[in-house]
């Protein structure tokens, strides 16, 4: 074996425990997927009260039968321009580790696509940057599907887990 494949297989082996079951949705012309798993509901887009003195990308908060869920909108929380709230935009509620147990909070995405089973063979760590000061600890990896390419995101690191222990106070 040629130390270019090994290196290629030992790669492999830490993106092989990815495989699974993974909500999709885009954001912008991007499309990203979260482990199905972590994921506790999909809701429509409903009123979000603002919190001030919070980050700008953590939109305020919403009443989900009576429980009080913090909401990130994504696209500011990864640099992209706004964009106006269509009826494909929602809201997807997951459960993010903390210290203490979890909470759950919002995700504001443009739309959600589809859960797609993705085997290991087609995911592939984050790709390097090179020198570029490029933050890709968010990324579990990316998975090649159809000719497209869907990245693949921890929740947990892209809330945070300081932002975690602020949401919870809220």
């Amino acid at each position: 074996m040629s130390s270019e494949t090994a290196t290629r297989e030992e790669s492999r082996g830490g993106v092989k425990e990815l495989a699974g079951k993974y909500l999709t949705f885009a954001l912008a012309d991007e499309e990203y997927g979260i482990s199905i798993l972590k994921v506790r509901e999909i809701i429509g887009l409903m009123e979000i009260t603002a919190v001030p003195q919070t980050p700008s990308y953590v939109k305020g908060v919403i009443n989900l039968r009576g429980r009080v869920i913090p909401v990130l909108e994504l696209r500011s929380k990864f640099g992209m321009p706004a964009q106006e709230y269509n009826d494909r935009t929602c809201i997807i509620v997951v459960e993010v580790r903390r210290s203490g147990g979890t909470i759950q909070v919002g995700m504001l995405v443009d739309s959600v696509s589809e859960v797609l089973n993705i085997a290991a063979e087609e995911i592939e760590a984050p790709p390097s940057f090179g020198s570029a000061q490029v933050d890709t600890s968010a990324i579990l990896g990316m998975a090649k599907i159809k000719g497209d390419v869907k990245i693949l995101l921890d929740v947990n690191s892209v809330v945070g887990e300081g932002l975690v222990n602020q949401l919870s106070d809220l």
